[in-house]
């Protein structure tokens, strides 16, 4: 799906920094894109600036944390402008994000059924049996067995699979317009993986939501993204298609391609990547 003619979300220029001992550090140096009502990977190894773009974008950033941007909107709203109680009007209500870990996402001590019905009620006020109907309506979505039972149970009851789907439930029960899935998979098995990430891709393609999917898995964001943007060391590198991943021509992106082992694997040892060849680009 291409970006609409009115994007979703536009940054522009966007730099994120934090203080040391030596000056402030920008950990993101600026990069631009649109967003439209389609599905965006943002791919690049740990530390490449993903997640703290995904952040800045609901403005979860904290002093001494400094975010700038030319331009930061969310259908037309300047996210950069936006008080703490505007933000949480348009948290979870507009845009949603699903974190990597849920042992560390969910509250330990509320029942799955209580920490869903709160992500409905915080931002919409419905009836007991409304809220009720939702929730398991919103359970059965995302393919999780005998809603009733679960809804009853914690946290610590619930595998990690099951877990990482309760989260997507709690994130998309108010409907938002952006969800941004930060390695949504990382902690489980492959199998499990495919699974979370088909829940997700069907839920968002059926809402017509817009998806923002951060890994450092390019296969992963291959198949389940439209755009990719490939980030190194806080800026992006390189902008592609997904089906037209393999001809990216950038050596960072290129180096990354090469590192991956495939299924008729026949090389004795993986490629180190040489970051020589893109300093400084």
């Amino acid at each position: 799906m291409a970006p609409q003619d009115t994007p979703l979300l536009s940054v522009q220029n966007l730099r994120i920094s934090f203080p040391t001992h030596r000056g402030r550090v920008e950990v993101v140096k600026g990069i631009s894109f649109d967003l439209g009502r389609e599905r965006l990977g943002i791919v690049g190894e740990s530390g490449s600036g993903k997640s703290m773009t995904g952040r800045a974008i609901l403005k979860l950033i904290r002093k001494p944390g400094l975010v700038t941007a030319d331009r930061l909107t969310f259908e037309g709203i300047d996210i950069l402008e936006q008080s703490e109680k505007q933000m949480r009007a348009i948290r979870g209500a507009r845009i949603s994000m699903v974190m990597q870990d849920p042992k560390f996402s969910l509250n330990p001590v509320m029942t799955v059924g209580e920490q869903i019905a709160e992500a409905l009620v915080t931002h919409e006020r419905l009836p007991r049996h409304a809220v009720h109907e939702r929730i398991m309506a919103m359970l059965d979505a995302v393919r999780i067995n005998d809603p009733e039972r679960v809804a009853k149970l914690y946290p610590h009851e619930v595998s990690g699979g099951m877990g990482q789907r309760i989260m997507i439930a709690m994130m998309l029960i108010p409907e938002p317009e952006l969800l941004i899935a930060d390695e949504p998979t990382s902690a489980l098995d492959v199998s499990v993986q495919a699974q979370v990430l088909d829940i997700i891709d069907d839920l968002v393609t059926r809402k017509g939501m817009g998806l923002i999917l951060i890994s450092h898995d390019l296969n992963l964001v291959s198949r389940y993204c439209d755009r990719i943007l490939v980030m190194n060391a806080g800026t992006v590198v390189e902008e592609c298609a997904a089906g037209q991943l393999e001809q990216a021509s950038h050596p960072y992106t290129r180096g990354l391609l090469a590192a991956m082992p495939t299924i008729d694997e026949n090389r004795d040892e993986l490629p180190v990547l040489d970051r020589t060849q893109w300093a400084g680009t």
